[in-house]
Parts: structure tokens; sequence; C-alpha cells
């Protein structure tokens, strides 16, 4: 009797477990179909909505049906994560890939130093604090922090290109030694 209501107990969570499971992916595919705005891949969802909601009413009405509600809803599960044939085939390769975000370029090495020239290039007698630099980089769409600013300028100056006032402050431009 005790192993009786102990497995009954068991069944009846187990089964609030996969009622709470089945509503919660419902509600995420929604979200996955409110979002994708598909209409195949509504339809597709709203079948597995369907099914998910009928496992969860067997789950609930006897303890036999909670065992196969159980394996079924397992089953809807999979077969819920799987990807639709037809939705992959739906819109050519070239049509995905013109809807998709365009992605940004990954700066290469060195790429700081030549914006920082062409910066310098354009301050009056190319030459100017780093302070002004930061604000030409800006206004080109480059936003560097003053410690990239400054590392560039060293690198400049390595090279020649660049060379640093008296006062420590101001960096002026010469043309590139070869």
């Amino acid at each position: 009797m005790a192993k009786s209501a102990v497995t009954d107990l068991t069944d009846h969570i187990e089964s609030i477990r996969q009622e709470a499971y089945n509503e919660g992916y419902a509600a995420a595919m929604r979200a996955v179909v409110e979002f994708s705005g598909s209409a195949t891949t509504a339809k597709a969802a709203t079948a597995k909505q369907a099914t998910a909601k009928q496992a969860t009413a067997k789950a609930a009405t006897a303890k036999a049906a909670t065992a196969k509600a159980v394996t079924a809803s397992r089953a809807t599960a999979k077969a819920a994560t799987a990807k639709p044939a037809t939705a992959s085939r739906a819109t050519p390769r070239r049509q995905r890939r013109a809807q998709a975000k365009p992605t940004t370029r990954q700066t290469r090495q060195g790429d700081n130093a030549r914006h920082i020239a062409e910066a310098m290039m354009v301050l009056p007698d190319h030459s100017g604090p780093a302070a002004a630099i930061k604000k030409v980089l800006a206004g080109k769409g480059h936003d560097l922090p003053y410690s990239s600013i400054r590392h560039g300028l060293s690198q400049l100056q390595a090279r020649g290109e660049v060379s640093v006032a008296a006062d420590g402050r101001t960096w002026s431009y010469a043309a590139p030694q070869h």
C-alpha cells in the first residue's frame, strides 16, 4: 500500500512536470513562429502545439495514460526539434544570403595606424594632439580609445612617419621615409 502511494505520487509529479514542460515548449514554439513570420513554419508549429496539448491532456487523465503520454510527448519533442526538410529548400541559397545581416569586416593588424595617419592628414598643418586625432577618427566612424591612438602613434613614430613635439602632446605627420 505504501509503495503504491509513493508510486502514485511519483507518477502524479511526473505528469505535472511533463505538463509544465509541454506548456513551456509550446510557448517557446509560438515565440519562434512569431519571430520567423514564415507561413510554412507557422503551420508546422501549430501542428506540433496541438500534438503537445493532446499529450498533456492524456497525461492528466490517468496513471496508465501517464506513461504513454510521457513517451508520446518525448517523441513529439524530438520531432519538433527536427528541422522540416521543405523549409531549408524553400528559399534559394542566394536569397537566404541576401536576407542575412551584413557581417562586419574584422580589422586587420595595422588598421589603427593607417586610420591615424589618414586622420593626421586632415588636421591643419598635419599636426595636433591625440584629442584632435580622436575627433577626426570619430567623424570618419572609427571610435578608438586613447590607448589605441597612443599605440598607433608610437608605431608610426617607429616607422618615422610621425614625430612628437617638445611638449609631448602634439604629434606631427611627416612624409614616410622610404
